[in-house]
């Protein structure tokens, strides 16, 4: 038992012996750290410390220096205009105003004085001539000496200098010597001076004659000198004033010494004595040019300079660092085995994750299933209800129930899309299509929805947007479904409006309107004088940029293209790649601002009456910004409350060098008619954007258009008055917009042009009105040939001018009809259909029977592999994939494999005979499936199958699956 812990025990011993170390080795760290810091801050301090003191040591000795040049200026000109001068042109009062006036020269000295140098014999003519008796110090009679010194010049603030002999003070003796042996000013010893009781010291500047050569010798000087001049000299003024005037003088104590004698050192100015706790002091040398004493300035912080923040904090934050890392690498050394069990079940969820997903694939596939097999049956039978004879009331009911489970069949398809688009699963198809033809299938989608509200509903695609482009054109329009669909359900009054052009190209465009004038200064949609909006509707719209202003930018330089090129001329790019930008706008309720940033997440509403007042589930925007995204694109939208929304994405898509109408498999083009190429009409309509949508739609169809904004306008069109090219041609349709229509005018107008019409001879002119309203028809239905509603759409508006003009339609090909392609497809086909639900067979089988096929249906994948077994007389298989006992995979699965076998027997007997072909043996299977994820597609493909039809499948599916394979297999019939 004692062995058991004594490992244990040893380890935590050494793990506290290593934890100790490691504080210790952190704690030596930081504190040679804070020492170094310490040391760092005290040389920044002694460096600036240094620096103050050089530089006010050295404007100490610049200020001294002007003073001493302007004494010795005073010397210059006591000798120039003085000496030998009969009489002198200075005298003491001359000399008394002269200094007062330019004492700010020398505003360091309290005044100057001028003591004449007089020899003992020449002493008593030197008193009579002045008039007064030489003194000592001690103001007594001056005693018999060699020389003197007396005052005989002095500023008004030293007059108690006059008659002094200068000579008979001791230490103005040695100054005067020294002076004039030297040349250069001499300083006493410091005392204090009179009046303002500072410091100060006597400055003595020899005054020599004019003739004194620049290299005279001492004895030269001593014979040449005439006088001296003298003045007190404040040192303390002259330091505080020097102080004052510089920065950091707070911080900093200054002391000047004279340290002639260096055991004595004497105080000229700051405190007489040093804090010895002050580790800091700086000496800088003053020269005040006197060669026989020296000066000295002393510096020193007047505190102890602070120890910094960053020497306690950086130490600090290291030894927190310190035991921070030794804190990390104990916890991962401690931790090492809990990580390692932490792994292990991370590698357990992250399989559970792998399951779940897989679990989540296989319950959207059987709930998917298990809602479409009824819905399957549920729509079939009501539509074979339907082909059956009906009152007007048991009609209507099947036609709302029908109705009601292509609704809840679409709800279906949406949250679906949604899981793919989650699993990344959802792939977009590349077949060509053409984009116009599919822009107006997709508005009349929506016809009579938008007659029913009287609104505008329209669309526009500019000329440069090529014709046909490769992309998947059901994904496309699913988006354009979903966006149009929320514009008309939440649009009362105004319009919808459709855009599509090049992406470069609407940026540009967009940028020159939003930046330039074109919108006025306020950058508000540019109305007209009437108050109205030049918009489609006349409505103001939440985007600015889809007015008229817009519109004659994305209009200009294309109107003169030729018509036959009808948007093929931008096939000649050299890039294959177009980038589409479509907007919708709408004139709607708008979106409230605080909802905006959430439109696009999936099930929500602007608010909670939304749902309410209008339908829907909150997920048709979630899942056309997704399949923007997936065709390299992306989505947004402005929206003003109470005003409207303009939803604008966009699409990358590839450049299309072929003809849809020649695939007569997959044809997704819409082939109009050329029989009214040249045609010429007017139209009347005074809305800019609603004009150039209408000419849009009449040029597709190769009629001239020129838009007039009356009908007074239009009269004198079709009279030649105006002066217009196409008055020169004969104008055979007048086309009218609702709005523009003054019954109490017009009619008039329009009784005279079909009056000079008739005048001349010739037909009168078709005149078609262009309405929003079912209800209109019937009212101006015998003022007008005929009454064309809206939306527009090219085909439509080829069958009513065929239909008004009685021109020659040349017959459309029978495989652009597609139930009579189907009929040509199927009839007399054998077909097996299997499924284990019988009301899934009989809709199936009915489906089929339509068309003219043979059906035989079984319930089961083993009674569909025993029929098939070769050679058989089927012609395709349409295959459930979930049934009991073997599902359609399996079925599929055993089906190639005896066809393999077959024709491997079939190939070897062929071979032992000459000139005979060999043809393959393939039934095309065809699943018929309510699970439409990709994971099912790709299991289709995987056993073996065709293709598959998803339930319930409708006339367009069974279109595009048939002519995809069986046309492609009844050249190799079995």
């Amino acid at each position: 038992m004692e062995g058991k812990y004594c490992g244990p025990r040893k380890k935590r011993g050494w793990r506290g012996l290593a934890a100790a170390a490691y504080v210790l080795l952190a704690v030596a760290c930081s504190a040679v750290m804070h020492r170094h810091l310490r040391r760092e801050s005290l040389d920044r301090a002694e460096e600036r410390l240094v620096s103050m003191c050089e530089e006010r040591a050295r404007m100490l000795q610049e200020q001294f220096g002007v003073t001493v040049n302007h004494v010795h200026a005073l010397a210059i000109l006591i000798s120039t205009f003085h000496y030998e001068k009969f009489p002198s042109a200075i005298d003491q009062e001359t000399f008394a105003k002269y200094t007062g006036r330019t004492s700010f020269e020398r505003p360091l000295l309290n005044g100057v004085a001028y003591a004449h140098r007089v020899f003992h014999h020449e002493r008593e003519m030197f008193e009579s001539q002045q008039g007064w008796i030489m003194n000592t110090m001690k103001r007594e009679l001056a005693p018999p000496q060699i020389e003197y010194a007396p005052v005989i010049f002095s500023q008004d603030t030293v007059s108690y200098l006059a008659r002094i002999d200068m000579m008979s003070g001791e230490e103005d003796r040695e100054n005067i010597l020294r002076a004039r042996t030297t040349g250069k000013a001499v300083l006493t010893n410091p005392f204090r001076l009179l009046g303002s009781n500072h410091l100060g010291v006597v400055l003595t500047f020899a005054v020599y004659r004019p003739d004194l050569p620049a290299d005279a010798s001492v004895e030269q000087r001593v014979e040449a000198t005439i006088g001296y001049l003298g003045g007190a000299f404040d040192v303390e003024s002259l330091v505080e004033n020097l102080l004052s005037k510089l920065a950091g003088n707070q911080d900093i104590v200054v002391n000047v010494y004279d340290v002639t004698n260096a055991s004595e050192a004497m105080v000229l100015y700051g405190p007489p004595s040093l804090e010895d706790q002050v580790p800091l002091l700086h000496v800088s040398m003053l020269d005040f040019g006197d060669p026989f004493r020296k000066h000295e300035m002393r510096c020193r912080y007047r505190e102890k300079p602070p120890m910094p923040w960053s020497a306690i904090t950086n130490p600090l934050g290291t030894f927190v660092i310190w035991m921070l890392v030794g804190y990390i690498i104990c916890a991962a050394w401690s931790r090492y085995d809990k990580v390692s069990e932490d792994c292990r079940k991370m590698e357990e969820l992250k399989t559970q994750a792998e399951a779940a997903d897989v679990a989540k694939s296989q319950f959207l596939a059987t709930v998917s299933h298990e809602i479409r097999t009824p819905m399957n049956g549920v729509l079939g039978m009501l539509d074979m209800l339907l082909g059956t004879d009906l009152t007007m009331t048991q009609k209507d009911y099947a036609q709302t129930a029908q109705m009601c489970g292509r609704a809840l069949i679409t709800l279906i398809n949406d949250v679906l899309d949604r899981a793919k688009i989650e699993a990344g699963k959802l792939e977009l198809e590349a077949v060509p299509f053409d984009l116009r033809s599919l822009m107006d299938d997709v508005i009349s989608l929506f016809s009579s929805k938008s007659r029913e509200k009287c609104i505008e509903l329209a669309v526009f695609v500019c000329d440069d947007v090529p014709k046909v482009v490769l992309g998947d054109p059901w994904r496309f329009r699913q988006i354009l479904t979903n966006l149009v669909g929320n514009a008309v359900k939440f649009t009362e009054r105004g319009h919808v409006f459709v855009r599509v052009s090049l992406a470069e190209n609407s940026n540009v465009e967009a940028n020159q309107v939003i930046h330039g004038n074109m919108n006025g200064k306020d950058g508000k949609v540019e109305s007209t004088t009437n108050g109205a909006f030049n918009t489609l509707s006349g409505f103001e719209a939440a985007d600015r940029r889809n007015n008229w202003q817009y519109f004659k930018l994305l209009l200009s330089d294309k109107e003169s293209l030729l018509d036959d090129l009808d948007g093929e001329n931008s096939d000649q790019n050299d890039s294959d790649r177009v980038t589409l930008a479509i907007s919708i706008e709408d004139t709607g309720v708008g979106i409230p601002l605080q909802a905006q940033d959430r439109v696009f997440t999936p099930f929500m509403q602007a608010d909670s009456s939304t749902s309410r007042n209008y339908g829907g589930t909150g997920i048709g925007l979630s899942i056309s910004k997704c399949l923007a995204e997936l065709m390299g694109g992306q989505i947004s939208f402005t929206s003003r409350p109470f005003v409207g929304s303009t939803f604008t994405f966009s699409a990358t898509l590839k450049r299309s060098y072929k003809d849809t109408s020649a695939d007569s498999n997959r044809s997704l083009a819409e082939t109009l008619p050329d029989a009214f190429k040249g045609m010429k009409a007017i139209l009347v309509d005074g809305r800019p954007v609603r004009s150039a949508v209408t000419r849009y739609h009449l040029k597709r169809l190769g009629i001239i258009v020129q838009v007039v904004n009356n009908m007074s306008a239009g009269l004198k069109a079709f009279s030649g008055q105006n002066g217009a090219t196409i008055s020169r041609e004969k104008a055979t349709m007048l086309f009218i917009e609702r709005d523009f229509w003054r019954p109490e005018t017009d009619v008039h107008l329009l009784n005279r042009l079909r009056g000079q019409k008739n005048g001349q001879l010739s037909d009168a002119p078709k005149v078609v009105l262009l309405v929003t309203s079912e209800a209109d028809k019937d009212k101006y239905g015998s003022i007008f040939d005929i009454v064309m509603c809206k939306p527009l759409r090219a085909s439509t508006i080829a069958s009513c001018i065929q239909q008004l003009l009685k021109v020659e339609m040349p017959e459309r090909k029978e495989n652009q009809n597609r139930p009579s392609f189907l009929r040509s497809l199927l009839v007399g086909k054998n077909i097996l259909v299997v499924d284990d639900n019988k009301v899934n067979l009989r809709v199936a089988a009915a489906a089929l029977k339509k068309y003219g096929a043979k059906v035989h249906c079984v319930e089961s994948g083993k009674d569909a592999v025993s029929l098939l077994q070769p050679p058989h007389s089927f012609d395709a298989c349409f295959m459930d994939v979930q049934m009991p006992e073997m599902d359609g995979f399996e079925a599929t699965r055993k089906i190639r494999e005896m066809e393999m076998k077959a024709n491997e027997e079939r190939k070897n007997k062929l071979a032992l005979i000459e000139g005979s072909t060999f043809v393959e043996c393939h039934l095309p299977v065809l699943a018929m499936t309510a699970d439409v994820i990709q994971a099912t597609y790709e299991e289709c493909i995987k056993s073996g199958m065709n293709g598959y039809v998803s339930k319930p499948f409708d006339e367009e599916q069974l279109y595009q699956a048939v002519s995809r394979l069986v046309v492609g297999t009844t050249d190799s019939a079995v």
